[in-house]
């Protein structure tokens, strides 16, 4: 008597999330240089400027990030590094090839989502809800491999001696006998909850407290406040607001103590300053932009500006006011 094949429908469970996460991170190879080339330095859009606005925020790897956006080429690097490992990870999950090795590459990208940019997100906590499920679905797709519709499958299919070892059951697809390893596994998927709780609430206040949003408003910080009859300078770092977006400043001013203005800039003035007077640290610049001065997010620079009105200068507290477009000002004193 013949028997009839079945169908295993377990062998259909990671499909989707195989193909989706695949290209999720497929994407972002074929966003930067199939679609657009945005792994030019000099171009609008360069993909480094946006690994900058990670900067201000970044849990635990900050120092890494400030190392990259103050070398460029460095920086230029391992965008494409990144963008290629994006590009190889996300094809050969979309493939089914080396499945597990691949969704291994998958928890690291995610992990590092996560902790660079896991605060940004103006609604939805867009790049660390990225992060979190990067996490969770790396994780999984280590347990089940891909069997159906897979590359991994088909060599199996096909009793190709090598899917017979161990390391291709460990890399690819094939049955890893976890069952002794229960506990293990479970301390993982508990770690992975821990982790997505305690970002949650490191970057926006999810579990308890109150709620914020680093991406909603612009701020900027004054460091570095210097006065003498010739010129004021100071360091400013726009660290919070939205990441498409800059920082619009339309004033400048810097008075005494009995608010008399030693220096007084509106937004047409900062659209005329000269590069000259604006030093950059990283590879995303603050510069003068059409109708004020753009400070875009991650951005940070030592602003020079001559003082004029050299008889107005005298032995006094000075208090130094930046103004945002949206009315937003920041005051540092001196």
């Amino acid at each position: 008597m013949q028997h009839q094949k079945t169908f295993d429908v377990n062998s259909l469970v990671p499909l989707a999330l195989r193909l989706i996460v695949g290209w999720t991170y497929f994407s972002a190879f074929w966003r930067r240089l199939i679609l657009e080339n945005k792994l030019i330095p000099e171009e609008a859009g360069y993909i480094g400027e946006k690994f900058n606005h990670f900067l201000p925020n970044a849990l635990g790897i900050k120092p890494v990030i400030e190392y990259l956006v103050t070398h460029p080429d460095a920086l230029w690097i391992n965008m494409v590094s990144f963008t290629i490992i994006e590009g190889i990870v996300g094809l050969a999950l979309i493939l089914g090839l080396f499945t597990r090795l691949m969704s291994i590459g998958v928890f690291l990208l995610a992990l590092g989502i996560l902790l660079a940019s896991g605060w940004i997100g103006t609604t939805c906590l867009d790049e660390w809800q990225i992060g979190i499920l990067g996490l969770a679905s790396g994780f999984t797709l280590f347990l089940t491999g891909s069997n159906y519709l897979s590359l991994d499958g088909y060599f199996i299919a096909k009793n190709l001696a090598f899917t017979q070892t161990k390391w291709f059951r460990l890399l690819g697809c094939g049955e890893l006998n976890l069952g002794s390893h229960k506990q293990i596994l479970l301390v993982i998927a508990f770690s992975i909850f821990g982790l997505t709780l305690f970002t949650n609430q490191y970057f926006h206040g999810g579990v308890y407290g109150k709620l914020h949003n680093k991406s909603v408003k612009p701020k900027l910080e004054i460091n570095n406040l210097k006065i003498d009859p010739n010129e004021v300078s100071f360091d400013v770092f726009r660290v919070e607001g939205v990441d498409v977006y800059g920082s619009f400043l339309i004033g400048i001013s810097l008075k005494n103590e009995s608010g008399k203005h030693l220096l007084q800039l509106d937004g047409s003035d900062l659209a005329q300053l000269s590069p000259q007077t604006i030093s950059n640290y990283y590879v995303s610049k603050i510069k003068p932009g059409k109708h004020s001065l753009v400070i875009p997010l991650g951005s940070k620079a030592t602003i020079r500006i001559p003082i004029d009105n050299k008889w107005a200068f005298e032995k006094s507290t000075y208090t130094l006011t930046l103004t945002d477009i949206s009315g937003a000002t920041w005051n540092a004193s001196l």
